[in-house]
């Protein structure tokens, strides 16, 4: 079995932006059931400190260089059942209201990323493999091997490198080669590291790392065109072999209706039909829609960007209007969706509700309650929102993309079969009609609904599947 480090921006339970968090903080322990064992480091943001500073534990000081200047580092840890995890602090660079967006990320990671190679030094600790997620661990695998290449210990180490999502690549300045990373200006010429006339973070770990992974199958052969591929398309070619998909799970312990504390009436596959009822219900008093266990109860729950469909909707309002449901949306992202959204609440009171921002339990509840789920993304490299919705028995509506593909089967009604709904081509009407089926099937086809939603809550969106595909990846990279 494998001793694995794996290098992230973010991790659940600690701090979350985006599901690139549910997966560093779910996977570890579906690979620890597997035999492996998995420590996890990040940066320690202001948001970590504020909550969490009497439960971590001081490591170890150093210096690296960024800007030819010694910048301190201290490594603090916590075990979150039974898996380790370090933090990398420096006040400057983290300790910020947000995690991202500011005009030296380049520096803040380069410094992360630093901070966390000579950290395997300072605690003397040798994992076999360095798992490396998203553009701003990218560059870990270059920095060791063309930097700590006559150390046998870093030597030793095998790299992953998993792609979220491929349009956040880490492209910065060349200057950052030298100043920041302490990189040779030959990685510029010779083409490792250059992208559109600077360095890319992401291009640096698809070529470095000994496997790439991304987040499903299908998502993993979109990448290699034109369409998904973000100018990366080439350079992913060339790894083609050494690509893997890998769709990405769910914890299923903090998300399950049975148990959730955070749902009024907790339910299972044998009493969804009556909870799910009382939990619409409830929900519909909450948020001011008009209070009919009857009508179908469509759920939303997403960054409001153009990623993810919501375009498509803008198209469709009078039809989505005039459709014979509720409709919840939670979140937020681009001014015009979001004022979209307002208007049509404003409009249509008591039958669309807008929540701006984001609320966790709200979520949860909006899971339990919603009959369908609305996910119509441009392209989607996995989701995380689909599983939650299948385990919860609220089916999917999702468009045939990426990991929403390779989690949802499409309901057939003559063989009786599928765990939600589908649309392939990026069109609003193929959207509006695929809604207004499923309407029509919740209506006036109960028995194949409840088949839907028993199918839904029989899918396994655990990491078992997963975690066992990764220990043969991890077992390849060993035995190499």
């Amino acid at each position: 079995m494998a001793s694995i480090l794996m290098v992230a921006s973010e991790a659940l339970p600690f701090i979350k932006t985006g599901g690139l968090a549910d997966v560093v903080g779910s996977l570890p322990q579906a690979l620890k059931q597997k035999g492996h064992e998995v420590k996890i480091v990040i940066p320690l943001y202001k948001k970590i400190w504020d909550k969490y500073q009497n439960d971590l534990y001081f490591c170890c000081e150093y210096s690296v260089s960024i800007n030819y200047h010694e910048v301190p580092v201290r490594v603090y840890s916590a075990t979150v059942d039974d898996v380790a995890y370090f933090f990398i602090q420096h006040q400057g660079y983290f300790e910020r209201d947000t995690l991202y967006g500011y005009e030296d990320d380049g520096e803040r990671f380069a410094y992360f990323q630093k901070a966390v190679i000579e950290m395997l030094n300072q605690l003397n600790y040798w994992p076999n493999i360095i798992h490396c997620h998203d553009w701003q661990t990218g560059m870990i695998p270059c920095m060791i091997k063309e930097t700590h290449d006559s150390d046998p210990r870093y030597n030793a180490i095998r790299f992953v490198y998993t792609i979220h999502n491929l349009l956040f690549q880490g492209n910065f300045g060349p200057e950052m080669l030298d100043s920041c990373l302490g990189l040779p200006y030959y990685l510029l010429d010779n083409g490792n590291v250059k992208f559109d006339g600077g360095i890319s973070f992401m291009k640096s770990g698809i070529l470095y790392a000994d496997k790439v992974t991304t987040v499903s199958p299908t998502y993993s052969q979109e990448i290699l065109t034109p369409q998904f591929g973000e100018h990366l398309e080439a350079v992913l070619n060339m790894r083609k072999y050494d690509l893997w998909g890998i769709v990405n799970g769910i914890d299923t312990v903090a998300w399950n209706p049975a148990k959730d504390p955070e749902i009024p009436y907790n339910f299972d596959k044998i009493n969804v039909k009556v909870q799910k009822k009382k939990n619409k219900l409830a929900l519909q008093k909450e948020m001011g829609l008009e209070e009919n266990p009857d009508v179908m109860l469509v759920g939303c729950v997403s960054r409001l960007t153009w990623q993810k469909g919501f375009y498509l909707l803008m198209e469709q309002l009078d039809a989505l209007c005039a459709a014979p449901i509720q409709l919840i949306i939670l979140g937020s992202g681009e001014a015009p969706i979001e004022n979209k959204f307002r208007e049509l609440e404003n409009g249509n009171k008591g039958k669309i509700c807008f929540y701006y921002g984001y609320n966790e339990e709200l979520a949860h509840r909006i899971y339990a309650a919603s009959d369908l789920f609305l996910m119509p993304s441009l392209f989607e490299p996995c989701g995380i929102s689909q599983m939650i919705s299948l385990r919860y028995g609220t089916l999917p509506l999702v468009r045939e993309t990426g990991g929403l593909k390779d989690t949802v089967d499409a309901y057939n009604e003559y063989e009786k079969s599928g765990n939600g709904f589908s649309f392939e081509k990026y069109d609003s009407n193929d959207l509006i009609n695929v809604l207004y089926y499923a309407c029509d099937v919740y209506a006036n086809r109960k028995e194949d609904w409840e088949m839907l939603q028993t199918n839904a809550m029989n899918t396994d969106v655990s990491w078992d599947n997963s975690a066992t595909t990764y220990s043969l990846l991890y077992n390849e990279l060993m035995n190499q």
